[in-house]
């Protein structure tokens, strides 16, 4: 057969996308959502990805968990990683180093402004769900089972009673639940009148989390990248939903879920098989442990 003819005996092959490339420097700081992102659907740390984060950490690599959760949600995962790195918490209100059991930076909303929203969200709907953290102490004044959060899978709340009594200082993070169609008003009604004020970020459609307006996951990591000395390009970052989407945008490489919301993938350099096929590993395995 001529060299010049094509051999139409072979299988057609299907165009494949390029491939992201490697960054040009190493990865040497890797932040990590958890819920939808490490840990699958059943809210499990799969042995494959706490072995690849293993491997990243034996190479130097700093591991960051960056979570809504509060320092509490993370330790039993932080402590199975045995990970030695600050964490951050409340999407980027906390960032908490547990190995010396104290808060390294906190930007809490102020008490008078959480009390406007909770009164506010009370009257469209007496019966919301107010949760309200405080570093990592919960209050609120009632609890509704069907609307859990992750965290109050685990734990219970640290102080429950009137609300006015623990709306008297500044507050990490203020959670509004409900159904999602009673909560929906809800949260455009607070997004129109509040915006100016507060972020407003969004996992679940039963709940809205509200925080300072100055916070952000990827205000918190670059916190983070600096008191490592990593340079932005060699901060990689992973996420699945909204609240990820600062510090996916901000990393030198931005990944999102395949599992996760359309918006983030849109905005990811990287799309990484879903949170139950080990997205996670996956992408460490590409970006930093075969860079070589």
């Amino acid at each position: 057969m001529s060299k010049n003819k094509p051999d139409k005996s072979a299988p057609p092959v299907s165009p494949q996308p390029p491939a992201t490339p490697i960054p040009a420097k190493p990865i040497k700081l890797v932040a990590i959502d958890l819920d939808g992102t490490l840990l699958r659907s059943n809210k499990r740390l799969s042995t494959i990805n706490a072995q690849a984060i293993a491997d990243v950490t034996r190479r130097g690599v700093h591991v960051v968990l960056a979570s809504a959760r509060p320092p509490r949600g993370v330790r039993d995962i932080y402590h199975r990683l045995a990970l030695d790195t600050v964490q951050v918490n409340y999407n980027g209100a906390l960032i908490h180093d547990m190995p010396r059991g104290k808060h390294v930076f906190h930007q809490p909303m102020p008490a008078a402004l959480a009390k406007r929203i909770v009164r506010f969200a009370r009257k469209m709907d007496p019966q919301v769900v107010i949760s309200i953290e405080v570093l990592d102490k919960w209050y609120t004044d009632h609890v509704d089972d069907k609307l859990p959060t992750e965290t109050s899978k685990h734990f219970s709340p640290d102080f429950i009673g009137p609300l006015d009594a623990f709306l008297t200082v500044a507050v990490t993070k203020l959670m509004l639940l409900a159904p999602p169609e009673k909560l929906k008003p809800i949260h455009e009604a607070v997004r129109k009148k509040f915006a100016k004020d507060i972020a407003i970020l969004i996992s679940d459609d039963y709940l809205i989390q509200l925080v300072d307006k100055q916070v952000d996951k990827a205000c918190a990591l670059r916190l983070v990248a600096e008191q490592y000395g990593v340079a932005r390009e060699q901060v990689m970052a992973i996420g699945d939903a909204p609240n990820d989407l600062g510090m996916v945008r901000w990393a030198g490489l931005g990944v999102a879920m395949e599992s996760g919301w359309s918006l983030l993938k849109k905005e990811a350099d990287v799309i990484a098989p879903a949170n139950d096929e080990d997205g996670v590993a996956h992408v460490l395995k590409r970006y930093v442990l075969d860079r070589d």
